[in-house]
């Protein structure tokens, strides 16, 4: 009688054993679902943030390129002196205007922030870039466990007659996917 329990015994621990490797399986696929899901969110939240950063940056340096070539055309019509009186003040009060423009500019926008502004795209596409690379080693990572829990005894026991299977892990395989993201204004 109690050889039957013992066999009893290592039916049961072996059907709970069955049991937990298949759920563990499971909650791995999800896991690496999910990972590759993040990857999609942080490649759309580039896709979204890029251009509309860039536009955003383009737009201030129109605005502060304008700003700067009308007070340089004012200058330039200003000093060559050419024309009649009439047209030289109307030089002088172009440049003038121009530089009132410049300064409420200066005045509204100390640093003008150009420079600020590119720090700011530099550092959310370098943010950008560092979530995507996370959500991508967080992805491999998932992958390595589920297919090393595949391939490893006895687990690969349950997995081959469960139907789970290997997942690829997220890699680069063109040249020109290796290369960084550039961005030209």
């Amino acid at each position: 009688m109690s050889i039957f329990y013992v066999i009893l015994g290592i039916i049961v621990l072996v059907i709970l054993w069955v049991i937990w490797a298949y759920n563990r399986l499971v909650t791995l696929g999800y896991r690496a679902k999910e990972a590759l899901s993040d990857i999609d969110v942080q490649l759309k939240r580039r896709y979204d943030l890029i251009p509309n950063v860039v536009e955003t940056v383009k737009g201030y340096m129109q605005h502060e390129r304008g700003v700067f070539e009308k007070v340089t055309e004012a200058r330039a019509k200003a000093i060559s002196g050419s024309g009649s009186l009439d047209e030289k003040a109307q030089a002088e009060n172009a440049l003038s205007l121009n530089l009132k423009t410049l300064f409420a500019v200066a005045e509204n926008y100390p640093e003008l922030k150009a420079n600020a502004n590119f720090l700011d795209l530099q550092r959310e596409l370098a943010d950008t870039e560092n979530k995507i690379q996370a959500a991508r080693r967080f992805y491999n990572s998932n992958v390595m466990e589920l297919n090393a829990r595949v391939d490893t005894f006895p687990t690969n026991l349950v997995a081959s007659s469960l139907g789970f299977s290997k997942m690829e892990f997220f890699g680069v395989d063109s040249q020109v996917e290796k290369e960084p993201v550039k961005v030209k204004f």
